[in-house]
């Protein structure tokens, strides 16, 4: 072959690799400009990530906050930072505003410490252009009077709808509205929790006085609360003869409507108090022939439940708290032990009384017994929010009990407006919504800006004030919050000298912003509280 088809073909073979590698660049612009596009109509039509700022949303959702634990008995509890932003890496909490929500213990010091950023959701966009909004789902919408903004409440009512708050609950069309489990599960607020125990009770600084257990005897009653394990309470009686505590709101905490850990705290809030209560302990009944219950009030009417020996429970009520009248009642099958033939139960037993939304729920193991009070407002007995309810615990027989923790529901509060107007949907304000008017609350109600304020018409597409007072256009709908992706997460494990000296200089050149992001950035996820955010079901409406 001679030299000159060789170089021929070395050409040729070249010039058909350069352009195959002109092909596969052009190839690999081209499945990058697809990919681009195809993550660009995702974001903008399907589902977009959002990062929560504020804690209108909180306990559900949290913003920008700080992540305690109680020095004392160890609760872990968030507290909100207040900013959307968090200027530096250490931060001043004030003084005597934190407080646990379980033993009620206020931070002393001045503390310095990182804020945690908010958590880190998913929207499902577009899902409203097919699906009707239902109630209690977490939504994302333009705020109607800034439209540039994005907000996240809840949504309670929808066009057509009356709405209007009584006593913390949302009434529609003059009836309560309940939420529906799981949502409901994730409102309860803790009150105390019997497992926290203060390592040094004699500090005042448990809602300003010695911290003394809560719990205390009725006169007679003979539970003994001074056992080897002060986590768990023990009674040895007759199987007749009924022992009774009660939960003690001047030396714990108390079910003021808008004690929540998140915000600045004072000693006891006082009424309106949240009277919609959940009470749950575990009893061990293998030793006991006799009963054990919970009693609960709310305006001033009693009401209790419990199981006895025989394996019935039972729900009754009694406006007096003498004359009791049975509401509910269920025979259960009580285990036999196959020794001794005996009925027992082998391991404790979750035991569980809740009302809530005018609803008695009364839970033994996986057995349950509800009985409905009516949705009216006056179906649990006239509505008076200055009637501080009582829990109560009683038994008989050999019970030992743990775990017991005392939680209350949400409470939406009705707030007066800035010109000292009553608040949109208040009692006895009941708020009317058009076609296309939603209506949306936060579930920190106290700190949360939202419908019930929204004193401005809205702001139309144009710039003009097109939209009513107190409402969400359904124009202004962007999606539904359906997963929290990167929940408040943890750092990297820096040597703490390092940091802190990053952050100091971090300030002093172009890379400040970078600097900050990489240091303070929470890089690991806490895969724990990934979470799914439940909204509403048809059977909530």
């Amino acid at each position: 072959m001679s030299p000159g088809k060789t170089d021929k073909t070395s050409c040729k073979e070249a010039a058909e690799k350069r352009k195959d590698r002109a092909a596969e660049i052009a190839n690999t612009f081209e499945w990058l400009i697809t990919a681009f596009m195809l993550a660009f109509v995702f974001r903008a039509f399907v589902m977009e990530a959002f990062r929560i700022p504020t804690g209108s949303m909180a306990n559900t959702l949290k913003g920008a906050h700080f992540q305690l634990c109680c020095p004392q008995c160890g609760y872990q509890y968030a507290y909100n930072y207040g900013r959307e932003q968090a200027p530096n890496y250490d931060v001043l909490i004030e003084p005597v505003s934190p407080r646990c929500p379980s033993c009620g213990y206020f931070l002393p010091d001045r503390t310095r410490m990182p804020p945690a950023n908010g958590d880190r959701i998913l929207v499902l966009k577009c899902i409203y252009q097919f699906l009707e909004p239902k109630r209690w789902d977490v939504v994302v919408f333009k705020n109607p009077g800034e439209p540039w903004q994005n907000f996240i409440k809840r949504l309670v009512a929808r066009p057509g709808e009356t709405v209007e708050i009584i006593d913390g609950d949302v009434y529609i069309d003059g009836e309560i509205a309940r939420k529906p489990p799981k949502i409901q599960q994730e409102l309860w607020l803790p009150v105390y929790e019997n497992d926290y125990q203060p390592v040094q009770p004699e500090l005042r600084r448990f809602n300003g006085h010695q911290w003394q257990q809560p719990f205390r005897n009725m006169d007679g009653s003979k539970w003994d609360f001074n056992s080897e394990d002060p986590t768990v309470f023990e009674l040895e009686s007759d199987a007749y003869d009924i022992h009774v505590m009660f939960y003690d709101t001047k030396l714990g905490n108390d079910f003021g409507a808008e004690n929540c850990a998140y915000n600045p705290s004072r000693t006891h809030n006082g009424p309106p108090y949240c009277s919609d209560l959940m009470v749950e302990f575990y009893a061990n009944l293998s030793e006991s022939e006799g009963a054990v219950g919970i009693g609960l009030s709310k305006y001033g009417r009693h009401y209790k439940a419990w199981v006895d020996a025989a394996g019935a429970m039972t729900i009754a009520k009694s406006d007096n708290g003498t004359e009791w009248v049975e509401l509910a009642h269920r025979k259960i099958e009580r285990p036999v032990n196959t020794t001794t033939h005996v009925n027992v139960w082998y391991k404790p037993v979750l035991v569980r009384f809740a009302n809530v939304d005018h609803q008695l729920i009364f839970q033994f193991g996986d057995e349950t017994v509800n009985c409905d009070l009516g949705s009216d407002p006056d179906a649990a007995g006239p509505v008076n929010g200055n009637v501080e309810p009582e829990v109560r615990i009683f038994g008989s027989g050999k019970l030992v009990l743990s775990h017991i923790a005392i939680f209350r529901d949400i409470y939406y509060t009705t707030p007066l407006q800035q010109m000292g107007e009553a608040c949109f949907a208040s009692t006895g304000r009941p708020f009317k919504l058009g076609p296309d008017e939603f209506f949306v609350l936060g579930d920190n109600s106290p700190k949360s800006h939202d419908s019930r304020l929204w004193s401005n018409e809205g702001i139309g597409i144009n710039g003009q004030r097109v939209y009513r007072e107190g409402i969400v256009p359904r124009d202004y709908l962007v999606g539904k919050a359906v997963f929290v992706y990167w929940p408040n997460g943890f750092e990297l494990p820096w040597p703490r000298s390092l940091k802190t000296f990053l952050l100091k200089n971090s300030w002093q050149n172009r890379l400040s912003a970078v600097i900050y992001w990489v240091v303070t950035l929470r890089w690991i996820p806490n895969i724990g509280q990934m979470r799914f955010i439940y909204g509403g079901s048809d059977k909530s409406d």
